[in-house]
């Protein structure tokens, strides 16, 4: 049997096991109460998420191989870097098979970018695939700012991954939808949290169930906008362990 085959029935084994999709739940209000998600680091950088939603991230930009990948939500520049090596592997491929290489780029956009964080990112050895900008990401001049960095882009991915309440991650996706090209996604981190017992964090947040970025991402497939994306599970029912569940968005 092929072996992606294989593995997707395996996958729909896993996600339809009630004691597995217990196990995952459990873990994962455990692991938010250990902060577990800020033990690991990326090329150096501290990058805020679960190893699963690494290669998770490093799987989806691989297989779509966008020119340019726009996130919002900075913190301790991980993330970034992350994204800028996978686009910077897809260019080396493409030297190595005689192609020239796309010249591609990541943005990241946080309202508040800290003096360590932008020297860290700044002084990567990835720093000249990176752009950072400062300031809200629902702030129409920040947008704007942005769209003229990726000008000229022919396939860009976005990744939401800033203020987690509802009303934001609506409006952010209501502004960045519109980048991301067709056949391409737009990724929407700590969806889990519609499923997140208030005990389960440590500290009080404007967010939790209801209130949250899979609500947002909800009404925003239920809207105008919103038809042209579709929720994709494939990746997560493979592996389990997500702080991002039903946060993949492709666009048609």
């Amino acid at each position: 049997m092929d072996f992606a085959i294989r593995r997707a029935a395996l996958a729909e084994r896993n996600w339809n096991d009630p004691n597995c999709r217990a196990a995952v739940k459990t873990w994962h209000d455990a692991s938010r109460k250990f902060d577990y998600q800020y033990m690991f680091q990326w090329l150096g950088l501290p990058i805020i998420q679960d190893p699963q939603d690494v290669c998770a991230i490093s799987e989806i930009i691989w297989t779509y191989k966008p020119d340019a990948v726009v996130e919002t939500g900075i913190a301790r520049g991980g993330s970034l870097v992350l994204s800028a090596s996978i686009l910077a592997a897809l260019g080396y491929s493409e030297f190595l098979r005689g192609e020239k290489p796309v010249t591609r780029k990541v943005v990241g956009v946080d309202i508040d970018i800290r003096p360590h964080s932008r020297e860290a990112i700044e002084g990567h050895a990835l720093a000249p695939m990176i752009d950072l900008v400062q300031g809200s990401s629902i702030d129409s001049a920040i947008v704007g700012q942005v769209s003229k960095l990726v000008e000229g882009k022919k396939k860009i991915m976005v990744v939401l991954d800033s203020h987690h309440t509802r009303d934001h991650v609506l409006e952010e996706l209501r502004l960045y939808s519109p980048f991301v090209s067709k056949h391409s996604v737009l990724i929407v981190m700590d969806t889990g949290i519609e499923f997140a017992p208030e005990e389960s964090f440590n500290v009080s947040r404007p967010w939790g169930p209801g209130n949250s970025p899979l609500t947002a991402v909800n009404d925003f497939l239920a809207s105008k906008a919103g038809a042209e994306f579709y929720k994709d599970q494939s990746i997560e029912k493979r592996h389990l362990l997500t702080c991002a569940p039903q946060g993949l968005l492709v666009r048609r």
